[in-house]
Protein backbone atom coordinates (compact mmCIF):
# COMPACT_ATOMS: atom_id res chain seq x y z
CA UNK A 1 0.00 0.00 0.00
CA UNK A 2 2.74 2.63 0.76
CA UNK A 3 4.65 1.13 -2.14
CA UNK A 4 1.77 2.37 -3.96
CA UNK A 5 1.08 6.19 -2.57
CA UNK A 6 4.61 6.65 -3.41
CA UNK A 7 4.32 5.48 -6.68
CA UNK A 8 0.95 7.72 -7.17
CA UNK A 9 2.66 10.84 -5.90
CA UNK A 10 5.61 10.46 -8.21
CA UNK A 11 3.12 9.93 -10.88
CA UNK A 12 1.09 13.32 -9.94
CA UNK A 13 4.92 15.23 -9.79
CA UNK A 14 5.70 13.96 -12.86
CA UNK A 15 2.53 14.91 -14.57
CA UNK A 16 2.54 18.17 -12.98
CA UNK A 17 6.08 19.03 -14.32
CA UNK A 18 4.71 18.15 -17.78
CA UNK A 19 1.89 20.43 -17.66
CA UNK A 20 4.29 23.23 -16.55
CA UNK A 21 4.80 25.18 -19.88
CA UNK A 22 7.52 27.10 -19.51
CA UNK A 23 9.21 29.46 -22.23
CA UNK A 24 12.83 29.37 -23.11
CA UNK A 25 12.91 33.10 -25.29
CA UNK A 26 15.43 33.73 -28.17
CA UNK A 27 18.39 35.60 -27.27
CA UNK A 28 17.24 39.36 -27.25
CA UNK A 29 18.97 41.67 -30.33
CA UNK A 30 20.08 44.46 -28.35
CA UNK A 31 22.26 46.36 -31.49
CA UNK A 32 20.59 48.43 -34.16
CA UNK A 33 17.13 49.68 -34.40
CA UNK A 34 15.94 53.16 -34.79
CA UNK A 35 17.38 56.09 -33.39
CA UNK A 36 15.88 57.15 -30.25
CA UNK A 37 14.79 60.79 -31.08
CA UNK A 38 12.94 59.02 -34.22
CA UNK A 39 11.72 57.16 -32.03
CA UNK A 40 10.16 59.36 -29.04
CA UNK A 41 8.56 61.45 -32.18
CA UNK A 42 6.42 58.52 -32.97
CA UNK A 43 5.68 57.18 -29.44
CA UNK A 44 1.66 56.96 -29.06
CA UNK A 45 -1.28 55.02 -27.47
CA UNK A 46 -3.27 52.94 -29.78
CA UNK A 47 -6.76 50.97 -29.17
CA UNK A 48 -7.24 49.01 -32.12
CA UNK A 49 -5.44 45.54 -32.06
CA UNK A 50 -5.67 42.38 -35.19
CA UNK A 51 -6.53 39.44 -33.24
CA UNK A 52 -5.02 37.45 -35.79
CA UNK A 53 -1.17 38.78 -35.66
CA UNK A 54 1.05 37.89 -33.37
CA UNK A 55 4.68 39.08 -31.62
CA UNK A 56 7.73 36.48 -32.95
CA UNK A 57 8.92 34.79 -30.15
CA UNK A 58 11.87 37.27 -31.36
CA UNK A 59 10.08 40.45 -30.88
CA UNK A 60 8.72 38.62 -27.55
CA UNK A 61 11.94 38.46 -25.93
CA UNK A 62 13.48 42.02 -27.12
CA UNK A 63 10.58 43.56 -25.92
CA UNK A 64 10.68 42.13 -22.59
CA UNK A 65 14.21 42.71 -22.57
CA UNK A 66 13.57 46.67 -23.41
CA UNK A 67 11.19 46.61 -20.85
CA UNK A 68 12.83 45.41 -17.52
CA UNK A 69 15.84 43.17 -18.61
CA UNK A 70 19.82 42.64 -17.77
CA UNK A 71 21.90 45.18 -19.77
CA UNK A 72 24.78 44.57 -17.00
CA UNK A 73 25.85 41.61 -14.77
CA UNK A 74 23.22 43.01 -11.72
CA UNK A 75 21.66 45.75 -13.46
CA UNK A 76 18.34 46.48 -15.38
CA UNK A 77 17.26 48.40 -18.66
CA UNK A 78 15.17 50.87 -15.99
CA UNK A 79 16.36 52.11 -13.06
CA UNK A 80 14.93 51.06 -9.45
CA UNK A 81 14.96 53.53 -6.56
CA UNK A 82 18.16 52.30 -4.55
CA UNK A 83 18.29 49.30 -7.22
CA UNK A 84 15.52 47.74 -5.53
CA UNK A 85 14.57 45.59 -8.62
CA UNK A 86 11.39 45.15 -6.91
CA UNK A 87 9.56 45.33 -10.54
CA UNK A 88 8.56 42.37 -11.90
CA UNK A 89 6.59 41.35 -15.77
CA UNK A 90 3.79 39.32 -16.59
CA UNK A 91 2.89 38.10 -20.15
CA UNK A 92 -1.03 37.64 -20.74
CA UNK A 93 -2.22 36.08 -23.74
CA UNK A 94 -5.07 33.77 -24.66
CA UNK A 95 -2.88 30.50 -23.42
CA UNK A 96 -2.22 31.68 -20.03
CA UNK A 97 0.12 33.76 -18.67
CA UNK A 98 4.03 33.64 -17.50
CA UNK A 99 6.74 35.95 -15.49
CA UNK A 100 9.44 36.66 -17.00
CA UNK A 101 12.78 35.32 -15.75
CA UNK A 102 15.63 38.26 -17.10
CA UNK A 103 18.15 36.56 -16.09
CA UNK A 104 16.99 32.97 -17.14
CA UNK A 105 15.85 35.05 -20.11
CA UNK A 106 12.35 32.98 -20.10
CA UNK A 107 8.92 32.70 -19.42
CA UNK A 108 7.72 30.47 -16.35
CA UNK A 109 4.43 29.52 -16.50
CA UNK A 110 1.82 30.91 -13.54
CA UNK A 111 -1.43 29.44 -15.29
CA UNK A 112 -2.32 28.10 -18.52
CA UNK A 113 -6.01 29.56 -18.05
CA UNK A 114 -7.10 32.60 -20.24
CA UNK A 115 -7.03 35.35 -17.38
CA UNK A 116 -7.13 38.51 -20.18
CA UNK A 117 -10.55 39.29 -18.61
CA UNK A 118 -9.09 40.18 -15.13
CA UNK A 119 -6.62 42.36 -17.05
CA UNK A 120 -8.92 44.45 -18.94
CA UNK A 121 -12.10 47.01 -18.20
CA UNK A 122 -12.13 47.66 -21.65
CA UNK A 123 -13.23 44.87 -24.66
CA UNK A 124 -10.46 45.69 -27.07
CA UNK A 125 -7.41 44.75 -24.11
CA UNK A 126 -10.01 42.01 -23.48
CA UNK A 127 -9.40 40.48 -26.72
CA UNK A 128 -5.87 41.59 -27.34
CA UNK A 129 -3.24 38.86 -28.04
CA UNK A 130 -0.63 40.26 -25.84
CA UNK A 131 -1.13 42.28 -22.14
CA UNK A 132 2.02 42.89 -20.26
CA UNK A 133 1.25 43.43 -15.93
CA UNK A 134 3.42 45.74 -14.48
CA UNK A 135 4.22 44.46 -10.93
CA UNK A 136 5.67 45.71 -7.96
CA UNK A 137 6.80 43.52 -4.90
CA UNK A 138 6.40 45.69 -1.23
CA UNK A 139 8.75 43.17 0.66
CA UNK A 140 11.02 45.03 -1.76
CA UNK A 141 10.22 48.72 -1.91
CA UNK A 142 7.58 49.45 0.02
CA UNK A 143 7.69 52.93 -0.88
CA UNK A 144 4.85 53.89 -3.85
CA UNK A 145 6.17 56.61 -5.20
CA UNK A 146 9.26 55.09 -5.66
CA UNK A 147 7.30 51.88 -6.84
CA UNK A 148 5.10 53.98 -9.64
CA UNK A 149 8.38 55.36 -10.62
CA UNK A 150 9.63 52.94 -11.28
CA UNK A 151 6.82 50.56 -13.41
CA UNK A 152 6.67 54.21 -15.73
CA UNK A 153 9.89 53.66 -16.45
CA UNK A 154 8.95 50.22 -17.58
CA UNK A 155 6.04 51.79 -19.19
CA UNK A 156 7.83 53.68 -21.31
CA UNK A 157 10.66 51.35 -22.45
CA UNK A 158 7.74 49.39 -24.06
CA UNK A 159 6.54 52.58 -25.57
CA UNK A 160 9.44 53.22 -26.99
CA UNK A 161 10.23 49.65 -28.00
CA UNK A 162 6.82 49.35 -29.30
CA UNK A 163 7.51 52.91 -31.84
CA UNK A 164 10.77 52.15 -33.25
CA UNK A 165 9.02 48.42 -34.05
CA UNK A 166 5.89 49.68 -35.56
CA UNK A 167 3.96 47.65 -32.76
CA UNK A 168 0.78 49.07 -30.97
CA UNK A 169 0.60 49.76 -27.46
CA UNK A 170 -1.75 51.24 -24.70
CA UNK A 171 -0.84 51.50 -21.13
CA UNK A 172 -3.84 50.83 -19.19
CA UNK A 173 -4.98 51.54 -15.55
CA UNK A 174 -8.71 50.04 -15.83
CA UNK A 175 -8.13 46.47 -14.57
CA UNK A 176 -9.57 43.92 -11.87
CA UNK A 177 -6.49 44.33 -9.27
CA UNK A 178 -7.92 41.67 -7.04
CA UNK A 179 -8.77 38.91 -9.83
CA UNK A 180 -5.47 39.51 -11.93
CA UNK A 181 -3.27 39.47 -8.81
CA UNK A 182 -5.36 36.02 -7.42
CA UNK A 183 -4.92 35.07 -11.34
CA UNK A 184 -1.70 35.59 -11.54
CA UNK A 185 -0.78 33.73 -8.24
CA UNK A 186 1.21 36.93 -6.70
CA UNK A 187 2.26 37.11 -3.19
CA UNK A 188 0.61 39.23 -0.58
CA UNK A 189 2.98 41.29 -1.27
CA UNK A 190 2.83 41.61 -4.62
CA UNK A 191 0.35 44.67 -6.58
CA UNK A 192 -0.36 45.25 -10.50
CA UNK A 193 0.42 48.76 -10.73
CA UNK A 194 -0.39 48.78 -14.88
CA UNK A 195 -1.26 46.73 -17.72
CA UNK A 196 -0.07 47.43 -21.23
CA UNK A 197 -1.86 46.17 -24.21
CA UNK A 198 0.60 45.30 -27.18
CA UNK A 199 0.00 44.32 -30.81
CA UNK A 200 -0.24 44.81 -34.30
Amino acid sequence: MKRFFISLSLTIISLSQCLASDIALPKPQTNGGMPLMEALSKRQSTREFLNNRKLSDQQLSDLLWAACGYNREDKLTIPTAMNRQEVSVYVITPEGAWRYAAKENKLIQVTDKDIREYSAAQEFAKEALLNIAIVSDKELMSDDIYAGTDAGAVMQNIYLWCAANEVGTVTRGSFDKKGLAKALNLKSSQRVILVQTVGY
